[in-house]
């Protein structure tokens, strides 16, 4: 806070009663008066619980609402377009890059990362277990024609298990042992569990809900699993008419990457398991 320099002389009661009075400081984007941050983000933030601690410790410090709406990569991205969201924390990275690149976000930076593992049930009858490669995962659930199921929904999870299909040589759409279910991860993982499949899970989701259904990690460590968090600003200049929180989100990104953000993402456990790994940084990712 700036000096002041005050140039009438207080009346002596009135200094008194001044002083006495307590001072409230009320920082960041919401100041005195309480503000609404949209925030889209992805199923997995939610699903895994990391926004119960995140958002009610942004919304304390900052005098913040957060509205925050769990959809997949795609449909938050969308929304970004749109002008229906303030800020997007989301997880794939070209595609984020070509939001930026196109104008509908101010800047893209890091946040956190963690892995995404290939399910199925313990006999594994396509015989994966073990497999160093995705792609040879994916190859051999192909041949055998085991139930694989997707989320086949756009978002992050999605695209990169198409990505890893394309690696393999291997359009799965419209077989018939490849389930499309339209939803979120835990509902994925529902539906993989009662079909007996096999599926593409990010590991906070699977180590939020396990011991609620049956399927188990076979298949993980492949470079091409890692999973990347990124947060964005969306451009308010898209928008003029919306009247984006913009300083808001603009806290939210210094929120999240900042000391205090990344401690409280690191210390965040399911099960004794680390879900999310910070790796904030100052540069552009």
């Amino acid at each position: 806070m700036k000096n002041r320099r005050f140039t009438t002389v207080l009346p002596a009661i009135a200094l008194v009663a001044l002083m006495a009075a307590p001072v409230i400081l009320v920082g960041g984007c919401g100041k005195s008066k309480p503000t609404v941050l949209v925030l889209a983000t992805t199923t997995s933030t939610q699903d895994s619980g990391l926004l119960d601690v995140l958002v009610p410790a942004f919304e304390k410090q900052y005098n913040a609402k957060v509205k925050a709406i769990a959809v997949g990569t795609g449909e938050a991205l969308k929304m970004g377009e749109k002008g229906d969201a303030d800020v997007l924390l989301v997880h794939s990275k070209a595609a984020e890059e070509q939001f930026v690149k196109d104008g509908f976000g101010l800047e893209r930076a890091q946040v956190m990362y963690n892995d995404f593992v290939i399910l199925g049930p313990a006999a594994d009858p396509a015989g994966i277990k073990g497999e160093a490669s995705a792609v040879g995962a994916l190859k051999k659930i192909a041949a055998s024609r085991a139930t694989f199921v997707s989320r086949a929904d756009d978002s992050g999870t999605n695209k990169a298990e198409l990505n890893i299909w394309k690696a393999a040589g291997i359009n799965p759409k419209g077989q018939p042992w490849h389930v499309e279910t339209g939803q979120g991860m835990g509902a994925t993982l529902a539906i993989t569990d009662q079909k007996q499949g096999y599926t593409l899970s990010d590991r906070a989701t699977f180590i939020a809900r396990e011991g609620t259904f049956n399927p188990v990690i076979l298949v993980e460590g492949d470079k091409a699993l890692y999973n990347q968090y990124g947060v964005i600003v969306v451009n308010p200049d898209k928008h003029p008419s919306l009247k984006l929180n913009t300083r808001c989100a603009e806290e939210f990104v210094e929120y999240v990457t900042s000391k205090k953000g990344q401690e409280l993402i690191g210390a965040y456990k399911k099960n004794g398991v680390v879900l999310f790994h910070p790796n904030a940084s100052s540069e552009t990712q």
